[in-house]
């Protein structure tokens, strides 16, 4: 059994939801989002509560019963809250500036990196005398946002020998000796 589709969703106050065929519609505060639902896992909605349950025990609808409750908890918790993830840029002369549509990283390469802003997102930078730049990314999709922090995050992992590059702001980068600790 699926520990986490078995359980239901409440529904925040100020958050309203709709069911039309297997479309899931979420609307809040943050905005609306929908969410398509496969045939085999049947949403009941009641007062403040969304039940979900599956036709079969087959291991593939088990899968998608944890699944579908796991997106429409975050829907619900998109356009009531809204998911925030930070970026900060660790080297040095690594810089970060947003310019109108576009987020623009200078990153020890020899030319910057400019990356398209989609406009579901807020993207702000960040920088303080002292500290490294920080990049927030701010939005109602759980899924967009960590899809826009893993592009950018790519564009120059944190390396394990200094532990420059960018990284998530609470992530921890074990830092390894390198050859000279190794020769003795």
């Amino acid at each position: 059994m699926s520990r986490i589709g078995k359980s239901p969703i409440t529904i925040t106050e100020g958050v309203a939801v709709t069911l039309e065929g297997t479309i899931v519609t979420v609307k809040g505060k943050l905005g609306e989002l929908s969410q398509d639902i496969d045939a085999s896992i049947t949403v009941t909605i009641t007062d403040n509560l969304i039940a979900l349950s599956r036709e079969s025990d087959d291991k593939e609808y088990r899968s998608k019963h944890g699944l579908y409750r796991a997106l429409i908890a975050n829907m619900i918790e998109g356009v009531s809250n809204g998911f925030t993830k930070k970026l900060e840029l660790r080297g040095v002369g690594y810089r970060a500036v947003t310019e109108g549509n576009g987020l623009d990283i200078s990153a020890g390469y020899s030319h910057n990196i400019v990356f398209e802003i989609p406009t579901e997102l807020k993207v702000t930078a960040e920088t303080e005398k002292g500290k490294a730049p920080t990049v927030t990314i701010f939005g109602n999709d759980k899924q967009l946002v960590g899809a826009y922090a893993a592009r950018v995050r790519a564009e120059r992992k944190p390396e394990p020998y200094k532990g420059k590059g960018i990284r998530y702001v609470d992530e921890y980068v074990r830092k390894k000796a390198g050859k000279t600790a190794a020769a003795k």
